[in-house]
């Protein structure tokens, strides 16, 4: 008998299929128009049905937090991936493994140690690899500004020892604190001006940068202009969450991702629904708390996905959640909400939720639920 919503064990992760692809053709056309390849980011699925759903939709290559999905990846048929993660020596032999398999496999840097490390690994073991240098446009995380010397310094470190240097990448992470479209315009060209500058930078020194990279999935879908940028690496917009409607770039119905749980009792007097699905399902991620809109763990869905205004996961122990009602008055919520009925939790970070669950439970519009693998590991 085919599985259905009403037959699964909860918690369990459920992806509406309609509005995954939906996500993925909005993204993959906005590239297109734009002129630049896209290289989604798979960090947030890790999950091969949905990376081939983006490559059959005309994505060019995938971008990797870990080495473990890139080989997931090369062993599914994907050979040009970017572990978008500065390299540490001591992952090297792994990422050799894959390169003499035949992976395209770009890796990246941001100082003269880890250059200094990539250059004395590779003419160690006769290898040649495709490096890329972080550069960092918004103070958010790491990378190179611009002006810094070390930029030439790595890339001529890096030129002298035979590791073709494949381009400059950055990524715009403060864009998640943003919410207005002025804003995210402002802030998108920031990252395509700042990451072309440091490409032109290089190459007045005579150093050849042939790829700039770009990507976050608000400035992706904010930018006005992508002049200069080769490749855009966004990765949530595949599923969308909660921190992705407060900074304005979804609506409700195009988040895919969302926790199917079970009512297992009440605290009336406190107006407290609890239900199966608690941390260990929803993650600890509390990223709409710094927002204009705090939902909590999650907001709060019916079964079928429709929205129950007011209605939040405001607590969670491991496997414990609470539900929490903005207006409870004139109903019994034993009565409304009662024992064994289901509900669905649309979670803040689609990325820390989804790492809750071996695999998905892929949903469409006929009823049809298909169980997709999930990736774990490093």
């Amino acid at each position: 008998m085919p599985a259905s919503i009403t037959t699964l064990d909860t918690p369990c992760a459920l992806i509406d299929v309609t509005r995954m692809h939906r996500n993925i053709q909005r993204m993959q056309q906005r590239m297109d128009a734009l002129g630049v390849r896209l290289r989604p980011h798979i960090k947030t699925s890790k999950c091969l049905p949905v990376v081939q759903a983006q490559i059959d939709a005309g994505a060019s290559g995938v971008t990797v937090s870990t080495l473990k999905e890139a080989q997931h990846c090369f062993a599914a048929g994907i050979e040009d991936i970017f572990y978008a993660v500065a390299m540490a020596p001591g992952k090297l032999p792994q990422a050799l493994i894959l390169k003499r398999k035949g992976c395209r496999l770009g890796i990246l840097t941001d100082s003269l140690a880890g250059a200094q490390a990539i250059v004395d690994f590779g003419q160690q073991h006769d290898a040649r690899f495709d490096v890329w240098i972080e550069i960092d446009c918004d103070g958010h995380r790491s990378g190179l500004r611009v002006d810094d010397d070390s930029l030439i310094a790595i890339a001529r470190l890096l030129n002298d020892g035979g590791m073709p240097l494949c381009g400059v990448m950055t990524h715009a992470g403060s864009s998640y604190e943003l919410d207005s479209p002025q804003a995210l315009q402002v802030l998108a060209e920031q990252e395509r001006s700042t990451c072309v500058s440091a490409a032109q930078r290089l190459r007045e020194a005579g150093l050849a940068c042939p790829q700039v990279s770009i990507g976050s999935t608000p400035t992706a879908l904010s930018a006005l202009s992508l002049e200069g940028v080769t490749e855009v690496r966004a990765g949530v917009y595949v599923f969308f969450d909660l921190v992705m409607q407060n900074v304005g770039v979804c609506q409700p119905d195009e988040l895919a991702l969302s926790v199917l749980t079970t009512v297992i009792g009440h605290q009336p007097d406190k107006g407290w629904i609890i239900t199966d699905a608690g941390w260990m399902a929803m993650s600890r991620d509390r990223g709409t708390q710094r927002q204009q809109r705090d939902f909590g763990y999650g907001q709060v869905c019916t079964e079928a996905g429709e929205w129950i205004e007011g209605a939040l996961l405001t607590g969670a122990n491991q496997e414990h959640g609470i539900i929490t009602l903005a207006d409870a008055t004139g109903f019994d919520i034993t009565t409304r909400f009662p024992v064994g009925h289901r509900l669905r939790i649309l979670p803040n970070h689609a990325c820390a939720t989804g790492a809750q669950f071996p695999h998905y439970h892929a949903c469409k519009d006929t009823g049809e639920v298909q169980t997709w693998s999930r990736l774990h590991g490093w």
